[in-house]
């Protein structure tokens, strides 16, 4: 099949998968797909755990955790959302999601022994799934039912697919970190494999950082196009679903980015020395996910019961300071984002064991200087927001976001002096554990500051005068 005709088998499937989606979403209830996809997503991440080295009993234990998941949605439907979600479809859901890992476990044998192998172990999935979600459910019928404790559906499906898409954050900062941005020369596929299809014994070294990562990529991008359609489906606030399908865009256009950065053009092509990839991309490519990040965490709290309960726009001498500051926190953010992703990706690793990385003078110090005006810059616009949210109990969520704005830009600045430590300190190509740690960590935890920074800038705009309605 030629690299044209794929890509439009691939543009079919994707308007096929649209339509089911919908379907899905009109049929089967928002708490129940919440519940489902929160379940796919812990498993997944103990899977990843399991695989990544860290020793027979232990991978295995944690292999075995991955059977709780089910049995703790079938339990929270029916204590806390017995009328709105049954415990089996919810475990119905999560094995049908799961469903997508079947053909890299399959994949790699013969074409009949595949399919029916992947028949049993899709059967098998679904089934167990749904009957331990079942049995979470039998455990919960011995309790009295408490209702209003999970947030409202849809909002608890914006929390579950931003905890995924931060699981993706966290891969993608491996990637990075152990330099296996281009352990897969090619895109979508995977050494010639559909993605979906590529052996799970074949995933070694950096190619199973790499293709895991896209596996991740792939369960959020599902995660994005199911909420995008649930907000379609039960929320009345147009702009609402506006944001909705910008982050659904967003995340698709994430997903296009880090294929380009990998191969330099739309192609199938697989000889990497046919290919370009690009530099530039990469660095484009991490902080635009930490931007799409911030949108559907920004999804998520225009959702929930709090955004949506009757409410006055307080009116305060600080409030016009506070929006304000509000506003210019996330701006710096991305410019010490930008600065920070330049110094990580144009860092070029030596291949004489007793020297050490080189890096580009400016990202550098451009980086550790503007964090000094960074930090000033949350702290200031964190003790606006908490002024104002400690002398007005209708204003809470501006103390909550000034509190997280805090707790995490002080955690950041420690992280940041230990990662700059390990990147200079390291000597040759091996990568030392606490580098690795310690950058991955700076990456991810960055994120959250710029998330905390977004919500402060929203809720400032909901609860203060001058703010839009909801």
């Amino acid at each position: 099949m030629s690299s044209g005709a794929a890509l439009i088998v691939r543009i079919t499937i994707v308007v096929c998968a649209l339509g089911l989606v919908a379907l899905f979403t009109r049929r089967v209830r928002p708490y129940t797909l919440a519940l489902g996809f929160g379940a796919t997503a812990v498993q997944w991440m103990l899977a990843y755990i399991a695989m990544i080295g860290v020793g027979k009993w232990i991978g295995e234990g944690l292999f075995a955790l991955t059977a709780l998941a089910p049995i703790a949605i079938g339990f929270l439907s029916q204590r806390f959302a017995r009328k709105e979600s049954g415990a089996w479809s919810s475990g119905l859901v999560n094995g049908m999601v799961n469903v997508l890992i079947v053909g890299s476990v399959v994949g790699g044998k013969d074409a009949q022994a595949a399919v029916h192998e992947a028949i049993y172990w899709t059967l098998g999935i679904v089934a167990g799934s749904s009957g331990l979600a079942a049995l979470g459910g039998i455990v919960a019928r011995r309790n009295e039912p408490r209702e209003g404790v999970l947030p409202p559906p849809i909002c608890l499906f914006a929390i579950v697919a931003s905890s995924t898409l931060f699981l993706l954050l966290v891969t993608g900062g491996l990637v990075t970190g152990l330099e296996a941005g281009l352990a897969v020369p090619d895109w979508p596929n995977t050494f010639g494999h559909n993605m979906l299809m590529y052996p799970i014994s074949e995933m070694k070294g950096g190619v199973y950082y790499e293709h895991a990562h896209r596996l991740f990529g792939m369960l959020v991008g599902l995660n994005a196009l199911v909420l995008a359609a649930l907000c379609w489906r039960h929320e009345s606030r147009g702009w609402v679903r506006v944001l909705a399908t910008l982050m659904l865009v967003m995340v698709c256009g994430q997903g296009l980015l880090g294929g380009l950065r990998v191969t330099g053009s739309l192609t199938l092509e697989q000889n990497p020395s046919l290919l370009q990839p690009s530099t530039a991309l990469a660095i484009v490519h991490g902080i635009f996910g930490q931007i799409v990040f911030a949108v559907l965490i920004t999804v998520a709290s225009v959702t929930t019961a709090t955004w949506l309960s009757p409410s006055h726009a307080i009116h305060t001498p600080a409030g016009n300071s506070a929006r304000l500051w509000a506003l210019i926190a996330p701006i710096i953010l991305l410019v010490q984002l930008f600065l920070g992703a330049a110094f990580r990706h144009l860092q070029v690793t030596p291949t004489d064991a007793a020297k050490a990385i080189s890096y580009p003078a400016w990202a550098m110090h451009g980086h550790l200087g503007f964090a000094m005006v960074a930090v000033i810059v949350v702290m200031i616009a964190a003790s606006r927001l908490a002024g104002i949210g400690r002398s007005d109990a209708l204003a809470r969520p501006l103390a909550v976001c000034a509190t997280t704005m805090v707790s995490i830009v002080s955690l950041q600045v420690v992280l940041g002096f230990v990662a700059l430590g390990a990147v200079l300190m390291r000597r040759g190509a091996a990568i030392p554990l606490w580098e690795l740690v310690s950058t991955t960590a700076h990456q991810v935890i960055g994120a959250l500051l710029l998330a905390a920074a977004v919500q402060g800038t929203v809720w400032s705009r909901r609860l203060l005068a001058g703010s839009s309605a909801a």
